[in-house]
């Protein structure tokens, strides 16, 4: 384990990370206080995944909410300065009294990101966008409904967004600070700095082990994993695990330990590439979805059932019930797809 930071692992002293003392200092610019605010929780978030806090449940529980925090307060806070009404939850419905008094539901996390790419101009990737999207959803369980979450997946999720708000700062909302407040602001963020790079090096350690070992010479059957967004998700039986009621596990990430089934794997590969899971021509089963498989570039349709995978040029919709189904023989732009069961009806009805 990287030193510094060990999320899920006792530490027994209780020296806490040193951090710059604030200082008092006149407020020129508006958004100075609320980007403040901002870098403090980031501070919040590396001090409860240092090692000495122990990396417990109540540690890992604030690094969640915190990190939360800082996102909604960072980037509301870079929407503030394109125009005070993007931060409303209706910016049409924006009142000036409101906004002044802070007597108003703001914009969520999903907004604030699509109003800063759509009207801002500001670019995030898509690994970006998901992990953004999951560690609102992780703060909502916690808050909520509670959450049972392995720390190792929580630790590489708030790398991507730390890396995300760290650039975050420094490219849209430092420059327009003052000299002055720019200088202090850097200082108060040297140990965020530290923090993500002990993170970064925990995670790469960690996945070039497990590519010499477990995950080596496995490229086609290696996904990226929706918990901590690792590419460690290796298809296949997962060993020692009772399948129980719900049917054969067949995947298992190696980076934070998560375990699937085909119905789990399916539903979250749907929404991954935003395309219906469809049933599988060579098992029948509903659980044939897109996929990128890690070393690859195309998508394919890959059935997590029978582990069957078609590239997309093999496979068309029907045009009895919609569902995909392989091409037959050589196709000169006029055959129509019929799947087995509308084949079948069709000789039914002719036979009536």
């Amino acid at each position: 384990m990287t030193p510094g930071l060990a999320p899920g692992r006792d530490g027994s002293s209780s020296r806490q990370p040193s951090r710059p003392a604030p200082r008092r200092r006149n407020h020129s610019q508006l958004d100075f206080p609320l980007l403040r605010n901002g870098v403090d929780y980031l501070i919040s978030v590396i001090e409860h995944l240092h090692e000495d806090a122990g990396g417990g449940p109540r540690q890992v529980k604030y690094a969640v909410l915190h990190l939360q925090a800082a996102a909604e307060v960072l980037l509301k806070a870079r929407l503030r300065s394109e125009h005070w009404t993007l931060v409303f939850i209706d910016p049409g419905q924006a009142s000036l009294k409101k906004y002044q008094e802070h007597d108003f539901e703001s914009c969520g996390t999903d907004a604030a990101v699509a109003r800063l790419q759509r009207i801002a101009g500001i670019a995030v990737s898509d690994k970006e966008a998901r992990a953004l999207k999951a560690l609102a959803r992780d703060r909502n369980a916690l808050q909520h409904y509670g959450l049972t979450h392995s720390a190792a997946a929580v630790e590489a999720r708030a790398a991507t967004v730390l890396d995300f708000l760290v650039n975050f700062i420094d490219k849209h909302l430092l420059p327009s600070l003052s000299d002055e407040e720019h200088d202090e602001l850097r200082r108060e963020m040297r140990e965020v700095h530290e923090g993500l790079t002990s993170i970064h090096a925990y995670v790469t350690e960690r996945m070039n082990r497990l590519r010499a070992t477990v995950l080596k010479d496995k490229p086609q059957a290696v996904l990226t994993c929706d918990d901590c967004q690792q590419d460690a998700l290796l298809l296949g039986p997962v060993e020692g695990e009772d399948s129980g009621k719900w049917g054969p596990l067949k995947g298992q990430c190696h980076f934070c330990g998560g375990v699937y089934n085909a119905t789990d794997l399916a539903a979250v590969f749907q929404l991954e590439a935003d395309v219906p899971v469809n049933e599988c021509p060579q098992c029948h089963a509903d659980t044939l979805a897109c996929v990128v498989f890690v070393g690859d570039d195309e998508d394919v349709e890959h059935c997590f059932t029978c582990d069957a995978t078609y590239s997309a040029d093999e496979l068309d919709n029907c045009v009895g019930c919609g569902s995909y189904w392989p091409h037959e023989g050589d196709d000169d732009g006029t055959a129509q797809t019929l799947c087995e069961s509308c084949r079948e009806q069709i000789r039914i009805e002719e036979m009536e």
